[in-house]
């Protein structure tokens, strides 16, 4: 499951980009009614991820509020060299990590997955995430977890992860390949059958691991 970097963008995130880049376009002439599009389009999306790397859903509201107001003010300084979501969940994460330091609080490793908005693209080859597959994510690092996250669950490429996380493309690439090794060992345990109690003469039977998926 390795993203690719030289893959143009699927025709529904180049129409939705369109989409945002005429909004964005409204928003720099003071359009209130885009903003308010824009700002739907993008609350739930951003809502969940943040939700999953704060674990506070107030704190989680109060940055996209920060990230919006940041793309209203800025909207005339996009440069267009990326996908304008991108760009705006490039700032929220940043706007996340600065509150979490302000607050003295680090990025919490197994912050819990919602199976809804981690949907696979096409490179998974599958409609959704297992159950396997997110718990065995619950409990990567946190970088290498939101780096699998926004390769597969939101289709960026490894160079638009770079620029979302502020870190180089190298990076990004080694973040994603220890991500996948430790996922390809965890998974073997996670499907390991368990023994769910013992017989009449001592011997115990184990419970069926279910589908064990490949990676």
């Amino acid at each position: 499951m390795h993203p690719n970097m030289s893959a143009p963008p699927s025709s529904q995130h180049v129409q939705r980009d369109e989409s945002d880049r005429l909004l964005l376009h409204r928003i720099v002439g003071g359009d209130r009614e885009a903003f308010r599009d824009l700002y739907i389009a993008y609350h739930r999306r951003l809502a969940r991820f943040l939700t999953r790397l704060t674990r506070r859903y107030e704190l989680a509201e109060e940055i996209i509020n920060d990230t919006m107001w940041v793309v209203w003010r800025r909207a005339g300084k996009f440069r267009g060299d990326s996908r304008v979501s991108t760009w705006i969940i490039g700032i929220a994460y940043r706007r996340a990590l600065k509150s979490l330091k302000s607050r003295g609080q680090k990025q919490l490793d197994s912050a819990p997955i919602e199976t809804a908005d981690l949907v696979a693209p096409d490179e998974l080859g599958e409609a959704e995430m297992s159950e396997w597959i997110l718990q065995g994510m619950q409990q990567l690092p946190v970088e290498q977890r939101l780096a699998l996250e926004f390769a597969y669950g939101h289709g960026h490429s490894c160079e638009e992860i770079a620029e979302i996380m502020d870190c180089p493309v190298n990076t990004v690439k080694t973040r994603l390949f220890h991500a996948r090794a430790k996922l390809q060992r965890l998974l073997p345990q996670l499907a390991t059958p368990i023994t769910v109690g013992a017989d009449a003469d001592g011997r115990g039977s184990a419970a069926s691991p279910g589908r064990k998926p490949s990676l």
